[in-house]
């Protein structure tokens, strides 16, 4: 595998460099310490003057940079300057502007890699609950899922009202509520199919064993289309599944239904205690990726950590799945070449035009994305943060695309057609079938999920410390050059099966539970 596209190049001995070049065709470098005005510093055996105060993170031009030509970092064009720039400048969004390269020509399969698979007698293993279906769980709840609005205050109350149980000694890891605010004032369509798509999707999800459905009665999404045998795209994953629902209407309003709804999860923990965890391979996982408050160190340490966390897992026979597409503007044209063929390659692009053409119907642009702290952790701009955020994929060729809440069906590499807005795109993945998620954070992040772990990792030491309660691992050590990003990743791959076999993450012992479905359309 090539690792030239997806792994920052020259980190050993980092601890000693005040400025990382990532490739050799990089005219700016990423500070690793504060710079000031006046400091002399060396980058690859040549000289140069600090011109102003500088913040860990952001970028020092490396050479003179003319008016109107390419700032290069990633080895990729990340902007145009807006004025000439001298070695040893600050260079952000005053001097540089966006170029999303308007017409690019796109290669297609043409540096699709071939994946070394590990023999089977060398693929780790993780104790997973088997699923009738062939999915395996790294959970086993029992989830209350309310179909809409109306109905979410009673499942949130009939899971906290079970709050008292030990479910370690009953075999099953709790049972949890799915409220949300959709499922009614919907326009008929693509947005109804998409939320069906996503509850769907946590009916069937590996990590439950039972559902509990609970609806209003009246609400545009109706609980009949989850127990009967309409076509959600996710049904061929019912079998064994246990299946009940309650109707608030006709069981008597909110008390009642609490009441009934009560008595059905003790049933369904009853069955439920007879799923026991057995040694299952690693291929077995299904890799949801994700990053929020990111920082310009995201894409030098922990992205590219996961990146080859991704890539061992592929070559175990599992699923990564690289989401937010918002976050790939800029580095698509990385994804189309390593596509498994030319019309997976297409599809990618079909996805881009797409949520071009959704965002410009409310005026939206690509570099509305990044955020305000994004910029003051030293990303410019999303083509920047997407050549950074593109690395967790790692390198193995790019086998599926698929939509929002879509099932992923396939093993290998895949894209998910998301939001950026972080609990949205974690809802797409987990419906989508992920029974695990990793999540890098260079500025902080607090998000979890309901029904699947999600490991934090951050991608500076600083905010491994602030953040300490929230952060699982820390990848900093790679910007400070105690670790490789080879090492950290195997650490990564080490986490993930653990906390597949039980150990709790940071966030669940927090009790995050984040279920933000995406509504695409108006409300009614």
């Amino acid at each position: 595998m090539n690792n030239n596209e997806a792994h920052p190049n020259g980190l050993n001995g980092s601890s000693s460099r005040p400025v990382l070049v990532l490739r050799e065709s990089d005219n700016v470098g990423v500070v690793r310490t504060q710079l000031s005005a006046g400091d002399l510093i060396e980058v690859d055996g040549r000289k140069i003057e600090v011109r102003e105060a500088i913040s860990p993170g952001h970028k020092l031009s490396l050479q003179a940079i003319a008016e109107g030509s390419p700032v290069i970092k990633y080895g990729e064009f990340i902007a145009n300057a807006t004025r000439d720039i001298a070695a040893g400048e600050w260079v952000h969004t005053h001097n540089a502007v966006p170029d999303f390269a308007a017409g690019r020509e796109y290669e297609y399969a043409t540096r699709t890699p071939v994946t070394d698979f590990f023999p089977p007698e060398q693929v780790p293993t993780f104790m997973g609950y088997q699923r009738e279906n062939g999915d395996v769980g790294t959970r086993n709840y029992i989830a209350v899922i309310a179909t809409s609005n109306c109905s979410s205050h009673v499942a949130s109350e009939i899971a906290e009202r079970m709050r008292h149980v030990k479910y370690e000694t009953h075999g099953v890891d709790g049972v949890v509520a799915i409220p949300h605010q959709e499922g009614c004032g919907h326009s008929q369509g693509e947005d109804t199919w998409q939320l069906e798509r996503t509850i769907a999707g946590m009916i069937y999800h590996p990590n439950v064993g039972a559902v509990l459905m609970v609806s209003l009665g009246c609400e545009v999404n109706q609980m009949s289309k989850y127990l009967g045998t309409v076509q959600l795209g996710q049904q061929a994953f019912r079998k064994g599944k246990l299946i009940v629902g309650l109707e608030m209407q006709s069981t008597g309003g909110t008390l009642k239904t609490i009441e009934g709804g009560i008595r059905q999860v003790e049933e369904l923990i009853k069955e439920c205690q007879k799923m026991k965890r057995t040694e299952q391979p690693l291929g077995k996982i299904l890799l949801g990726t994700n990053c929020g408050g990111s920082d310009a160190f995201s894409g030098i340490s922990a992205n590219p950590a996961v990146g080859y966390c991704s890539d061992l897992l592929v070559r175990s026979g599992g699923t990564s799945v690289l989401a937010e597409i918002p976050e790939c503007m800029g580095a698509e044209h990385l994804l189309t070449r390593r596509a498994i063929d030319e019309a997976t390659g297409r599809k990618v692009i079909d996805v881009v035009n797409w949520y071009r053409e959704y965002l410009s119907r409310f005026g939206g642009k690509w570099d509305d994305n990044p955020s305000p702290g994004n910029k003051a952790g030293g990303i410019t701009n999303v083509a920047e943060k997407s050549l950074g955020g593109v690395a967790k994929g790692g390198t193995t060729a790019l086998t599926g695309v698929f939509a929002y809440a879509e099932r992923i069906d396939r093993k290998g590499f895949v894209l998910m057609n998301t939001p950026g807005y972080d609990p949205v795109s974690l809802t797409g993945i987990a419906a989508g079938g992920a029974n695990m998620i990793v999540f890098t954070t260079g500025r902080g992040s607090a998000i979890g999920f309901p029904v699947v772990p999600v490991i934090k990792i951050a991608s500076n030491s600083r905010i491994a410390s602030v953040m300490e309660d929230n952060i699982d691992i820390n990848a900093g050590t790679i910007v400070e050059g105690k670790e490789s990003v080879e090492e950290v990743g195997r650490r990564i791959l080490e986490m993930i099966r653990r906390v597949a076999s039980g150990e709790r993450t940071k966030s669940e012992l927090l009790g995050h539970k984040e279920f933000v479905p995406w509504r695409v359309g108006p409300v009614l």
